[in-house]
């Protein structure tokens, strides 16, 4: 009876314990969107950035820091400058995470093409920074989002670490990981992320692939789109358009 019952009931206290840690989730989710009706199941959420459209004007930037109260030199999201020249020269920077833009700086190799490139996370389908978390606070949304449980999150930085695109970092107070979350506190509620609604040239778009009518799904489906690193396998949900070869 001992053995059998104290099995049992660590069966039973696990059991309590994942449930009540997804319904956590889950009612947590809920009441952060203020939306009791969202049902994820209705959205696969998806990126677009147009690097062609890109003017390097750092409002996207700005717009990210303010609404998600990021912390100074820590980025969610940043815009990285790609100059290029002959024989594959290839100069790349982001000041200040091109939070103010891009001062002119002079080259000692002649540039043939220049771009903005912004970057955030990818939130990526077989994403290495939720494999690598210790303790589950790295999680994957149903709508595709890939979030951290600050509460959960113990600081160990492994999957700082194990994001190969650089988009996460160890918030310098709170002493856990910290990333873009598209803003999920406002696409649960019908919004745009903040980026996006900044940027003054459409570099940015933000769309459902679960809507056969949604444009960003469209684009995606007929326009010649890339994603950062491809190699990886990690299968992100952040796509380019107008991005060169020598971008990674």
């Amino acid at each position: 009876m001992g053995k059998e019952t104290t099995r049992r009931g660590f069966l039973e206290a696990a059991a309590t314990t994942a449930l009540a840690i997804t319904l956590g989730r889950k009612a947590g989710l809920a009441a952060e969107a203020g939306l009791s009706e969202y049902n994820w199941e209705d959205y696969s959420y998806v990126y677009l950035v147009d690097a062609s459209k890109c003017i390097g004007c750092g409002m996207c930037v700005q717009a990210c820091q303010k609404e998600n109260r990021v912390p100074d030199g820590f980025f969610r999201t940043w815009v990285e400058r790609y100059r290029i020249g002959e024989g594959g020269r290839v100069e790349v920077d982001s000041p200040n995470g091109g939070i103010n833009g891009f001062p002119a700086t002079i080259l000692d190799f002649k540039v043939t093409k220049g771009l903005f490139v912004p970057k955030l996370c990818n939130h990526c389908k077989n994403t290495p920074c939720t494999q690598v978390c210790p303790v589950g606070a790295s999680y994957t949304t149903k709508d595709g989002v890939v979030l951290v449980d600050d509460k959960r999150c113990i600081g160990c930085g492994y999957c700082v670490q194990a994001c190969p695109y650089g988009s996460r970092y160890l918030h310098p107070v709170s002493h856990v990981a910290d990333k873009c979350t598209w803003c999920y506190h406002r696409i649960t509620r019908g919004l745009k992320p903040a980026c996006v609604m900044a940027c003054p040239v459409g570099a940015r778009a933000f769309g459902n692939m679960k809507n056969l009518q949604d444009p960003v799904r469209k684009t995606i489906a007929t326009q010649p789109v890339l994603v950062l690193q491809p190699e990886l396998l990690t299968r992100p949900n952040c796509y380019y358009k107008g991005l060169d070869k020598e971008v990674r």
